[in-house]
C-alpha cells in the first residue's frame, strides 16, 4: 500500500473508530506528512519497504527539535505502524523496539506565598472586583486548571460542605476541598453576581456581557493584576496551579493527596513539585546558612 493511502486509512480509523478530536487529528496528520516527505526523499513510497532504520534516521534528522516534539512525532509514528500491522497491511510492527526519547520535565515556575498574598489583595468596589477575587482565591485554593475553572457551574460549588466538583481531563470527576477563605469570597461574589447577568446562565464566573468568562478573558485579568502589583508578568493561570501544589508540599502535604486534588493520573507528574520544594530548600540554605559557602 502506498504511504498516502495508508495515512488516509489510519486517519479515518482515528476519526471514526477512536473518536479523536479535530485538534489531535490535525496534529497526527501534520506529523505523518512530515514523516512521509522524509520517506519520499529517500525513494520510499510504499509502507512495506519502510525499515526500522528509516524511523531512527528520521528522528536523528529532527534531533534539533524539542524533546517533547520528537516524543510526539514518535508516538504518532508508532501508532501508525501498529495500526498497519494489526490491519495485516505489514507483516511486522517495525516501530515496536524503537525507544522514545526521554522527556525531561522542566521545573514549574511558582509564586512565593508573599507574591500570592499581593496578587490576591484586590480592592472590592465593583461586581467585577468580587468576581476576580473569587476566581483567583478559588484557583489558588484548589489548583484548578484554567479550563476547569471557566467551565464551573453554580451547582458545582457546595458552599456548606466547602467542596467543588470538577470534571477534569478524560472526563474524570473529582471533588476538591475548598478553604474557608475562598468560600467566603465565593459567597460575597454570588451575592453580586446577578448584576453581571444579561440572561440566565449556570456558569459560575461570567464576564461583563453576561457570558461565561473565557480563557483569554481570565488571562487578561491576571496580566493586568500582575502588572498593577509589580509582580512577574510571565506568570500564567497555570502558575497559580503550580503554586498551590508547591505550597502544600512545602508545608508537609501528602503527595498522594496533592495528586488527587490536581487530578493527575500518574503520581510521577505530581513528583515534579517535590523538586521545586528541594530547589527552594537548597536556595534558602545557600542564602541563610552561615557556613554554606567557603570564605
Amino acid at each position: 500500500m502506498n504511504i498516502n493511502d495508508a495515512i488516509e486509512d489510519f486517519i479515518s480509523y482515528c476519526i471514526f473508530e477512536k473518536g479523536l478530536s479535530d485538534k489531535t487529528i490535525n496534529s497526527y496528520r501534520n506529523d505523518l506528512n512530515i514523516y512521509k516527505e522524509y520517506l519520499s526523499s529517500k525513494g520510499i513510497n510504499n509502507v512495506i519497504t519502510i525499515k526500522p532504520n528509516n524511523i531512527k534516521d528520521f528522528l536523528k534528522i529532527r534531533s534539533e527539535e524539542k524533546t517533547t516534539t520528537l516524543a510526539h512525532n514518535l508516538t504518532v509514528i508508532k501508532n501508525f505502524h501498529l495500526y498497519l500491522y494489526k490491519q495485516n497491511i505489514t507483516k511486522e510492527n517495525i516501530s515496536e523496539y524503537i525507544s522514545r526519547p526521554k522527556v525531561r520535565k522542566s521545573i514549574p515556575k511558582v509564586l512565593s506565598i508573599e507574591d500570592v498574598d499581593k496578587l490576591l489583595d484586590i480592592k472590592l468596589d465593583t461586581p467585577l472586583d468580587y468576581r476576580n477575587k473569587a476566581m483567583l482565591e478559588l484557583m489558588y485554593a484548589t489548583g484548578l486548571r484554567i479550563s476547569e475553572l471557566i467551565s464551573l457551574k453554580t451547582n458545582d460549588i457546595d458552599l456548606l460542605e466547602g467542596t467543588v466538583i470538577v470534571m477534569g481531563k478524560g472526563s474524570k470527576e473529582r471533588v476538591i476541598p475548598v478553604g474557608d477563605y475562598a468560600i467566603d469570597y465565593l459567597n460575597r461574589y454570588l451575592k453580586v453576581r446577578y448584576k453581571l447577568l444579561k440572561e440566565q446562565t449556570d456558569y459560575l464566573f461570567i464576564n461583563n456581557h453576561g457570558k461565561a468568562i473565557s480563557r483569554q478573558g481570565f488571562f487578561k485579568i491576571l496580566k493586568k493584576l500582575l502588572k498593577e502589583k509589580g509582580l512577574n508578568e510571565d506568570a500564567s493561570p497555570h502558575t497559580l496551579r503550580h503554586s498551590f501544589a508547591t505550597h502544600l508540599i512545602n508545608r508537609g502535604a501528602d503527595l498522594r493527596s496533592v495528586q488527587e486534588m490536581l487530578g493527575h493520573s500518574d503520581i510521577t507528574t505530581t513528583k515534579i513539585y517535590t523538586e521545586v520544594s528541594d530547589e527552594l530548600v537548597r536556595k534558602e540554605y545557600n542564602e541563610y546558612h552561615p557556613r554554606s559557602k567557603e570564605g
